[in-house]
């Protein structure tokens, strides 16, 4: 798998875009990958329809502050880039977040954050976003937490593995970082994991990565929060695993391990459906 050569970065008001600005930057120097910054949010009118139904001075005034948003997300984008010949700006799509998932069909990679309920941007984005676009799109994407600082990512890497196609992918993804890494973890949860955690073992050996493996436990509703446990013992700075879920009448129900990771994440994790 080659390195990600085309990266499409999520922009927003939220107090985490810099972070995601900047792991871009890097990524763009690392491997040489074009950066495409992509603002996306819900107008204004989308967050507040009942303002379609006063008086045309409403809407312009809504329409304004959109303005104003994607104006200082403009203006960060390009403090943050600073003139870097890989980073491009790309005017804000029509039909805000449901068109970033289109767009992500033409990247390698995703940069995303995680959700914080409390900042104040987070209206302007459905509560599902992240986990939206990685299922529509079916590309992998590299969420950050919240909060923490972010340092380089990749030097210790902790690999959820799952005889399955998500996990697959999501290992194919990042086998770019893990041939770059210092250490190398994988866990399985669940009864007769050791078969396959070397058969992985045997598979990353000949990408020229040496892995240690785990044996998780049981596979139960505590998986999500016993995985992100394993990555602060391991020291890990990249959980890689995949992202499940399945629709269900035009919305999607994340698996229990998922919903847990999205919601609790502590470390940047790359994740792909």
């Amino acid at each position: 798998m080659q390195a990600p050569g085309s990266i499409l970065l999520h922009l927003d008001s939220s107090a985490r875009t810099p972070e995601r600005i900047k792991l871009a930057r890097q990524l763009a120097d690392d491997v040489g990958a074009e950066v495409t910054g992509q603002p996306c949010l819900l107008t204004a009118l989308m967050r507040y329809p009942f303002a379609m139904e006063g008086a045309g001075a409403a809407v312009a005034t809504m329409q304004e502050l959109d303005r104003e948003v994607i104006d200082k997300i403009r203006k960060l984008f390009h403090q943050l880039a600073g003139g870097h010949g890989r980073l491009h700006w790309a005017e804000p799509q029509a039909d805000g977040p449901w068109g970033f998932a289109r767009q992500a069909l033409y990247a390698d990679l995703m940069i995303l954050g995680q959700r914080d309920a409390d900042d104040p941007a987070a209206a302007e984005l459905p509560s599902d976003f992240v986990s939206s676009a990685v299922l529509d799109s079916g590309r992998p994407a590299l969420i950050l937490p919240y909060t923490g600082a972010i340092g380089t990512v990749g030097r210790t890497v902790l690999v959820a593995w799952k005889e399955t196609r998500t996990s697959a992918r999501a290992l194919s993804a990042a086998l770019p970082w893990l041939q770059r890494a210092g250490q190398v973890h994988a866990v399985g949860f669940g009864e007769d994991v050791d078969a396959p955690l070397l058969s992985l073992q045997a598979y990353l050996r000949a990408h020229g990565v040496e892995l240690r493996t785990h044996a998780g436990g049981p596979e139960d509703s505590d998986v999500g929060e016993r995985l992100l446990s394993m990555a602060a013992d391991v020291g890990a700075d990249l959980l890689v695993m995949g992202c499940y879920g399945h629709g269900r009448t035009r919305e999607w129900v994340l698996g229990g391990a998922t919903r847990t990771v999205l919601a609790s994440m502590t470390l940047p994790v790359l994740m792909s459906h």
